[in-house]
């Protein structure tokens, strides 16, 4: 799992995508959340504003799996 530091309160699903290189900008966001499964804490999820805070876990079947933290 990999781990993605934040220096917020929160991050959003679809700047977790951008941050991690799978997708390029964020107008890809919707169209590649519409098209793959994404899991946050276990519970599928495709909303690209859904509020990531420290601690919660993102599966990203078939790119990766990632925990949000807080940077130090």
């Amino acid at each position: 799992m990999e781990q993605v530091n934040i220096n917020t309160e929160y991050i959003t699903l679809g700047q977790l995508l951008k941050i991690t290189d799978i997708i390029s900008s964020g107008g890809m966001a919707k169209w590649f959340l519409s098209e793959h499964e994404i899991m946050v804490n276990g519970e599928a999820d495709n909303r690209r504003g859904r509020k990531l805070y420290p601690n919660d876990k993102i599966a990203v079947i078939g790119f990766g799996e990632y925990q949000i933290a807080q940077a130090d």
